[in-house]
């Protein structure tokens, strides 16, 4: 039997009948004397090791496998209820969960944070000690992964069935450092001492096919076809448990690891070739060897679609098995719903009807009207070329059965569209799965929307423009398919975990009902006007910046000033999301200092902090890091500026430090261009922390503005329509360049190699391309958010009003919360009850 939420019960193999085996499962008592009993056991018996001689590791694993034995009897009495109530679950299908720490979040679901911090105290031990000891998986790129890990930890509160289904890289999200300035990758051994918190199951490992070929034959006079893969790799299933807050649930998170079917030949060991030996094994575990493998080579495009091959149709196979040997497929939109977040699980959707023609043998209507009920589909994205597409060749060559039943998907779709519209050709060219040009490949966007029961957007106006302009023969064609569901964080971390100082500032003026129900932060707009909650408020967000200070000494041995706004720009290091507007900004002030037109004292002091990693294999924006770092070298060293501008960019930007830097931020930048944006989540988490946002209409951002209003919101830039308005005159980037004399002084000091110890040539590919080509229009916005931040720095000014805009701000964000997400998606999706 494995450890899944999905999974069905067998007979005991010994037909036992002892009372004790029968019994439910029991946790540890929960009190401080049961808390030390169970970690002193598992210190002993699990570590080998006594108290007096235990490393921290040990101490650290030991506290944590207590905390997973409380949270083992609710987990496995979840999933004996799932088995007898046979409810719809959800799968959520995706290839990035950006976790975070797992200690202090379990702590906090099961009540036991007061409890493990007492029993660690009674055996000598700081807890803090065994905090600062966790690692924590960097198993997401960003927003996609941290989306996903919110997600789960909501549909858990709610008490949904749910199995979160991804892949166990061994190694995450590269582990980032600079040299000089520059970004360099290093490998995040996140797994090196072990995890407390998986569950390996070997037992319950799944054989994936790649390759080969497939065949006709006769299967009692009906003709059929069945695959004949090249090679095999085993997915080894590993469990993590997802508690929801204080109310017993604990769903599943399930993450694949890739091993050989045949590891070791020891036969070709003994003749002395020791690497051929191990060659499978090291070409199978290749798989999930690496989160997002470098693309820009044909192996390692193919070592992506293996990736997300790989995860899926483990994780589809894995519920299947699940069901009762006589279950009525037919039946399999009432038990199960697989989420694809983006188009990475697309795969899965010719993978289930594989399964149902193929192995199942079913005919194959009904095995597309099952699958059509059984996805749907999240869309992430409103770049052209994030929508995935993958060669014919490739899909030919890696799952030939799949290519042969996607050609069929859209022969069928095809007709059906025909039959509608006629012989369109040009609508038909644009809504054919297959794509002939450049080269023939597969838009998986397409598939999950042509299969997908539902297509949502992440915010209001994402989904507006993925109706309108990315899919909208698809919205034509389907009435009703498409729908929007906002993102949200969950206010259990971003809120009651990262901001202490605030969660209890809140608990004591409302209850502690709002980590539940974050709509209830609107109990606090009277308090904005309360000149001693405003204190109160000032006083948390000056200790949070105490704190953050105090971790990036001891991360990085670099210094928060005192007195500055905290201006924070933390996302992925992607032009669209104009790292380079914010940079312009920055050298824009100093250059009004270094050129004596502004006295430094007249300058509103801030510290500029970036948080951002850059793609490996994308040369432009490591560019901008460089720069970003060069800056910051020469400003927080000239003496001109007075220690008035300060530009911090700490390496290796990640959940954890996240936790810390959110709840001190004061102006929080969100400044994508208009329609780039699909939604955004770290615009949510700083606004429910209490930071003004400056920002374009763009994203989830039109949300928050109308939410706390445009007294207590920055905005700036053009609208989207404008955007493509001016695309459509013909942009010319130049001529903002000539027209404004501040962008002018600028761009043309960073050309001049004042960043780069006089030599012209090391940024000057970025200069060019902000004159000539600007796809994301930073100098057509720059004007406008120079005037907005303008507007910022009168506004810091009166501190009592900017923290009476900051607690409207908390007080009217509560809808961000992904327990609500979670609630639309149950409500317009997914018509998955809860199972008390």
């Amino acid at each position: 039997m494995t450890a899944s939420d999905f999974t069905h019960e067998s007979a005991h193999p010994l037909g036992a009948t002892h009372p004790l085996a029968l019994a439910p499962v029991t946790g540890p008592a929960s009190s401080v004397d049961g808390f030390v009993r169970q970690f002193l056991r598992n210190l002993n018996y699990e570590r080998g090791v006594a108290l007096s001689a235990s490393t921290s590791n040990d101490r650290y694993f030991a506290f944590a496998m207590t905390v997973r034995d409380y949270l083992m009897a609710r987990w496995l009495e979840d999933q004996k209820r799932q088995r007898e109530a046979q409810a719809k679950g959800v799968a959520y299908l995706s290839a990035e969960y950006l976790l975070g720490r797992q200690l202090d979040n379990n702590l906090l679901a099961t009540g036991l944070s007061d409890i493990g911090a007492e029993a660690m105290a009674a055996c000598g031990i700081d807890i803090d000690d065994l905090r600062a000891h966790e690692v924590e998986p960097g198993l997401g790129n960003g927003g996609l992964g941290r989306l996903a890990a919110c997600f789960i930890d909501s549909l858990a509160t709610l008490g949904v069935p749910n199995t979160g289904y991804g892949i166990r890289y061994e190694y995450g999200i590269f582990r980032q450092t600079f040299e000089g300035g520059q970004q360099v990758e290093q490998p995040d051994s996140w797994l090196e001492l072990g995890s407390p918190w998986e569950f390996p199951h070997p037992e319950a490992a799944r054989t994936i096919s790649f390759g080969g070929h497939t065949e006709t034959y006769d299967d009692e006079g009906t003709e059929r076809t069945r695959w004949v893969p090249g090679w095999n790799v085993l997915a080894v299933p590993y469990n993590y448990m997802v508690p929801g807050y204080l109310n017993g649930r604990v769903n599943t998170l399930r993450l694949w690891s890739a091993k050989a079917t045949n590891s070791f030949d020891l036969r070709v060991f003994n003749s002395g070739d020791y690497e051929e030996a191990v060659r499978a094994q090291t070409f199978a575990e290749n798989i999930s060897k690496v989160l997002y493998p470098e693309d820009s080579t044909p192996q390692g495009k193919e070592l992506r679609l293996q990736q997300q091959y790989f995860f899926v149709a483990a994780s589809i196979g894995d519920f299947l098995a699940s069901l009762p040997e006589d279950f009525d497929l037919h039946k399999l939109p009432d038990r199960i719903i697989f989420q694809l977040n983006d188009t990475h699980p697309v795969i899965g959707v010719p993978e289930l009807m594989r399964v149902l023609v193929d192995e199942q043998r079913l005919e194959w209507a009904d095995a597309w009207a099952i699958t059509q009920q059984c996805f749907a589909y999240t869309c992430h994205t409103l770049l052209p070329e994030a929508l995935e597409v993958w060669s014919v060749d490739l899909l030919g060559r890696l799952l030939p059965r799949h290519l042969e039943i996607i050609y069929r998907i859209n022969e069928e779709f095809l007709a059906e569209v025909r039959e509608r519209f006629g012989d369109d050709e040009m609508r038909i060219r644009n809504m054919s799965i297959i794509s002939e040009f450049p080269d023939r490949s597969v838009r998986m966007a397409y598939l999950a929307t042509v299969a997908g029961a539902k297509v949502n957007g992440v915010a209001e106006l994402h989904s507006q423009l993925l109706r309108e302009k990315v899919l909208p023969d698809f919205n034509a064609f389907y009435p009703g398919k498409f729908t929007n569901v906002t993102n949200g964080v969950t206010p259990r971390r971003f809120v009651r975990l990262a901001n202490p100082g605030l969660s209890a500032l809140i608990t004591e003026a409302i209850g502690t009902g709002w980590v539940t129900d974050l709509e209830r932060l609107r109990e606090l707009e009277t308090y904005a006007e309360d000149p001693q909650f405003r204190s109160a408020f000032a006083a948390v967000k000056a200790e949070n910046k105490r704190r953050l200070g105090d971790a990036l000494r001891a991360r990085d041995g670099v210094e928060i000033s005192d007195g500055h706004m905290l201006d924070v720009m933390v996302k992925r290091l992607h032009e669209y999301k104009r790292q380079m507007l914010k940079l312009l900004h920055i050298v824009t002030e100093y250059e009004s200092i270094a050129s004596g037109r502004v006295a430094a004292s007249d300058i509103v002091p801030r510290t500029f902090v970036f948080g951002a990693k850059a793609a490996p294999g994308y040369v432009m924006a490591k560019r901008i890091i460089h720069l970003i770092n060069a800056v910051g070298e020469v400003v927080n060293a000239d003496a001109r500026v007075e220690g008035r501008l300060k530009v911090l960019f700490p390496p290796n930007y990640n959940v954890t430090l996240a936790e810390r830097l959110i709840p001190a931020a004061d102006l929080s930048e969100q400044i994508s261009l208009a329609g780039k944006e699909a939604s955004g989540t770290g615009n949510m988490k700083f606004a429910l922390n209490g930071a003004l946002t400056i920002g374009t209409d763009d994203g989830a951002n039109v949300e928050i503005r109308e939410l706390v209003g445009d007294d207590n919101f920055f905005l700036f830039g053009q609208s989207e329509p404008e955007v493509e308005a001016l695309w459509a005159r013909g942009y010319k980037p130049a001529e903002f360049y000539q027209a404004d004399d501040n962008l002018r002084r600028a761009m043309d000091l960073i050309a001049s190699g004042a960043f780069s110890g006089g030599d012209k040539t090391v940024f000057e590919p970025i200069v060019s391309n902000l004159l000539y080509d600007d796809r994301f229009m930073v100098l057509a916005d720059y004007s406008s958010y120079i005037e907005a931040q303008a507007r910022v720095d009168a506004a810091y000014a009166d501190q009592d009003a900017w923290t009476r805009s900051a607690i409207l701000n908390v007080a009217r964000c509560g809808f961000f919360s992904s327990d609500r997400s979670m609630r639309d998606y149950i409500e317009r999706i997914w018509h998955t009850p809860p199972v008390i």
